[in-house]
């Protein structure tokens, strides 16, 4: 089957600083908005009168629960979109939309079996998580409502993957933005104007997440996509799905690794800092989303570039992508490290107004956000070993930084520190710097082995 030509940018042909500026800027815009479908809730939750940061602490605990479940979307959809980019680039779209069908029934799969596992264990899971006898309560009333809408968010995530994977930017944005800019609309109201707290921000989220879901079904079933959502397709394949898991797991590992990452910050922190510690930590995280959303749109916007570009062969462009790509990444990052550096406290005023809280939040967020100024470089060949569909070294990758270097410092650093809570917020950027420095190192010797791959095929 030949390449149709119906969509929006050739990966194959057009100029990579355009087409890196074509896809990013919207790839960007869309994990921005992202970022605010779960940011506006803490922002809203926050400064709820009288409850608002015992609210606050209650839904941040629910997070490391719904890291997992969007890590079951990116395991099918961030693991078979790359997949199928490359056999875009080998004009092979038969395989790629058999991928698309193999995912798609994967996701709905496990949505359902998620959703009966968070329903049934949700409350040994949140104590589990850092929740308290203060913060149960609000946890529960959130995760309750968000686990029903699981079926949702796997569609959203994992389908909206194979639209950019297409080149399909602005189409991949509206999926977003539709969502997020419905769950801004409807959480005050439902938050306060119905005055159903914690739980209306966990109504709003699901129905915003439920009509982006039925836009991207309804764009990948229709006649302007490329790759189409095909009955036959449907029926599981090993033989096609498996390599997207193996793929997969790499994404599925930094984000599943969140939840047991929060968890070991948060046991931490409520033993040494009580739920105040928490509650700042609850802050951190967001920040730190937001920090790493838009590194995560710039690599989106790179993918399909040297996905494609890597299975046609050619060389030059591959590199021209990832470098452009390096430099907008590190530029970005440095551009935030230098804010947050700076102007701690505005940061901070977006989720709470409590002065307990704020004093203890902007001398950690400077301490915790220390290493950003690196993350560019760490995102950028990270990603890139995913878009070469190297699974094992990506997979390596994802759990290097936060299972064998971070948890462990969280542990360590307190044993050595007097300050306790300063020595567990310190863990994060020693993290960062040995992280970049490994992950560096290794992408330096697997460019030079792909090019030299390219070159002699």
């Amino acid at each position: 089957m030949k390449l149709k030509m119906s969509q929006e940018v050739d990966l194959g042909k057009e100029p990579v600083g355009h087409l890196l500026f074509i896809l990013a800027v919207p790839a960007i815009t869309s994990q921005v908005v992202n970022a605010l479908y779960n940011m506006v809730d803490r922002m809203y939750i926050g400064h709820i009168p009288e409850v608002g940061s015992a609210a606050l602490t209650g839904v941040g605990v629910c997070f490391p629960i719904i890291m997992i479940i969007s890590a079951f979307a990116y395991l099918f959809g961030m693991g078979g979109a790359p997949r199928a980019s490359i056999f875009m680039g080998k004009k092979d779209n038969d395989a790629a939309e058999k991928i698309l069908g193999n995912c798609t029934t994967s996701l709905m799969i496990i949505a359902v079996l998620l959703t009966v596992l968070v329903l049934i264990f949700q409350e040994p899971l949140l104590y589990l998580f850092g929740a308290s006898e203060n913060t149960i309560g609000y946890a529960m009333d959130y995760m309750t409502i968000y686990a029903i809408g699981t079926i949702f968010v796997q569609l959203t995530l994992g389908l909206n993957a194979f639209i950019s994977a297409q080149g399909f930017s602005k189409i991949s944005m509206l999926t977003v933005v539709i969502g997020a800019v419905t769950n801004i609309v409807l959480d005050p109201i439902f938050i306060f104007g119905l005055n159903m707290g914690v739980q209306g921000a966990a109504v709003a989220t699901v129905m915003s997440q439920a009509l982006s879901a039925i836009w991207a079904f309804w764009f990948l079933s229709g006649k302007n996509t490329i790759l189409k959502l095909k009955r036959e397709n449907l029926k599981i394949n090993f033989h096609i799905l498996l390599p997207c898991i193996a793929l997969g797991v790499a994404p599925f590992a930094m984000q599943a690794t969140e939840s047991v990452l929060v968890l070991c910050f948060n046991s931490s922190l409520l033993k040494y800092g009580g739920d105040l510690a928490v509650g700042a930590m609850t802050i951190l995280s967001s920040v730190m989303q937001f920090a790493m959303l838009p590194l995560q749109g710039l690599t989106q916007g790179g993918q399909p570039i040297i996905s494609y570009n890597y299975g046609a062969k050619q060389g030059d462009r591959v590199q021209k992508a990832f470098k452009l790509q390096t430099i907008s990444c590190f530029s970005y990052s440095s551009i935030l490290w230098l804010l947050i550096m700076i102007f701690p406290s505005l940061f901070v005023a977006i989720f709470t107004s409590d002065p307990q809280l704020t004093e203890i939040t902007i001398w950690a967020l400077r301490i915790y956000m220390a290493g950003v100024l690196l993350m560019g470089i760490q995102i950028s060949c990270q990603q890139t070993f995913i878009a070469f569909g190297n699974s094992k070294k990506s997979a390596f990758l994802a759990v290097f930084r936060k299972i064998l270097v971070l948890i462990p410092l969280i542990y360590i650093l307190p044993m050595f520190i007097s300050d306790q809570v300063f020595a567990v917020f310190l863990a994060e950027p020693i993290a960062d710097t040995i992280a970049v420095l490994t992950t560096s190192t290794m992408f330096y010797f697997e460019m030079k082995n792909k090019m030299k791959e390219m070159q002699t095929k």
